[in-house]
């Protein structure tokens, strides 16, 4: 393969792609052999910070790859919730129309791998181990968080990949996230609510800006819910940008077992409900749509759009699994997300009595969304993070449930214990609902994957 470093600067690792073992240059001349996990165990210490926010380092790295373009055609994708739907109804639907579409999201379920997809299919470990060891090369002494190495890391497989399309998730904000490297053609912002407040602000018009950060100049701007911060207006005029609103802009609306949707340009009518269970769905495919439509050199005819919305998966987000009873899971963490979910639990009508399995990080407003979820829940399994940087611990979840709720508890130091204890009570009639963080969530796939038949 060609590489991507600058002229007349050599590779300093033996091997190559096509093996799992490859060369972290960690110091001086020492090199050794290691997999994707030691890698990963080498990018988490590189950094003395989980987050640093800012686009210098990563920029001047990016730059010493020869700044890499990931595809001729680019969408950035930001928001408080909906990415990742959003993320997987593009990825779905210009797969379909017959693209070569690569997409870049965060975090993962169950392997890293996940992050960085091509044609739908997760890159290999090869190429993510070749990747590392060339910014590992290019960064010098520039220190690069976990996430800004896997930014990297996507652009540069993207690039050697002939996409057509990538499709890139910000990982927190905008303005300054790492993906916000690159210039895209679309931004698309899924919607603003409170979350990550300790990086973003505390209020709707702070997070607004830093979310409104992916405008470019002359280029589209699509805002997919109905109420938006005056902050993201302000930032798009600012920045020259050409702000595309639902609900002013374009616009959609269920008819029976379908939907349709209207732009200026147009419309797009007898379209199916999607794939993704949820009434914020078409909320989600109809931003998708208005990004699509202002997405240029890509045409998309209608077969190709029926099929994405019906083909377009997302693990982890209200996601049923049938075993002894029905299992729900969806990582909803914020409150907005808990609403949402807690009106998904009342369409749901469960004879018997309601599981929750919960474990969260301690910097998300963990009393708003336990709080959000009680009335739908009987009994609830606490989960203790405390293994994971900035995890609550499972007494954090006790004392932040409201108090009806708590006499109806318990705390769970070992998650496979408290999984398999539950599942021996569980009957025909009862539901499991499975929410919080991504590795909540990881880890209760990875004990159903294990225990697919029940105990």
């Amino acid at each position: 393969m060609t590489s991507l470093l600058p002229a007349g600067r050599p590779s300093p690792f033996a091997g190559g792609a096509g093996g799992r073992n490859h060369a972290i240059h960690l110091s001086g001349t020492m090199t050794v052999k290691c997999t994707l996990d030691d890698w990963l165990d080498h990018l988490s210490q590189v950094h003395p910070a989980d987050i640093e926010l800012g686009l210098e380092r990563v920029a001047a790295v990016w730059r010493a790859l020869g700044a890499p373009a990931p595809a001729p055609r680019i969408v950035t994708v930001a928001g408080t919730n909906g990415k990742g739907s959003s993320v997987a109804f593009l990825e779905a639907i210009l797969g379909a129309a017959g693209y070569r579409v690569g997409a870049y999201t965060s975090p993962h379920l169950l392997h890293y791998n996940e992050r960085v997809r091509i044609e739908g299919l997760p890159v290999s470990d090869a190429i993510l181990c070749e990747a590392f060891e060339c910014i590992e090369q290019a960064r010098g002494d520039t220190p690069l968080t976990y996430f800004e190495f896997g930014t990297l890391a996507a652009l540069w497989c993207f690039a050697r990949a002939g996409l057509d399309a990538a499709i890139l998730e910000v990982g927190l904000g905008g303005r300054l996230d790492a993906v916000n490297i690159v210039d895209a053609d679309v931004g698309l912002i899924t919607g603003v609510a409170l979350d990550h407040t300790d990086w973003l602000g505390d209020d709707l018009e702070t997070i607004g800006t830093e979310k409104a950060g992916i405008a470019r100049p002359g280029r589209p701007l699509v805002y997919a819910a109905r109420e938006m911060p005056d902050a993201v207006a302000r930032v798009a005029e600012e920045r020259g940008a050409r702000l595309l609103r639902a609900g002013l802009d374009y616009d959609w609306r269920q008819r029976g077992d379908g939907w349709e949707w209207q732009g200026k340009a147009g419309m797009r009518a007898g379209l199916p409900l999607p794939n993704l269970r949820g009434a914020a769905q078409l909320q989600n495919a109809a931003g998708v749509l208005a990004v699509l439509s202002q997405l240029p050199g890509l045409p998309v005819d209608a077969a190709a759009l029926r099929a994405g919305l019906l083909e377009a998966r997302l693990p982890g987000r209200f996601e049923v699994r049938q075993r002894r009873c029905s299992w729900i899971l969806d990582v909803a963490h914020n409150p907005q997300a808990a609403a949402v979910l807690t009106a998904q639990l009342g369409e749901r009508f469960v004879a018997g009595e309601r599981h929750a399995v919960v474990g969260m990080l301690a910097d998300k407003a963990i009393g708003e969304v336990l709080a959000a979820l009680a009335p739908r829940v009987d009994h609830w399994h606490l989960l203790d993070l405390g293994d994971q940087a900035r995890g609550a611990s499972a007494q954090t979840l006790l004392d932040a449930l409201p108090v009806a709720a708590r006499a109806e508890a318990h705390c769970c130091a070992d998650v496979d214990g408290c999984l398999g204890a539950l599942d021996t009570r569980l009957g025909a009639d009862d539901e499991v609902l499975v929410f919080g963080s991504f590795v909540t969530v990881g880890r209760v796939m990875a004990w159903l994957d294990a225990h697919p038949s029940g105990l």
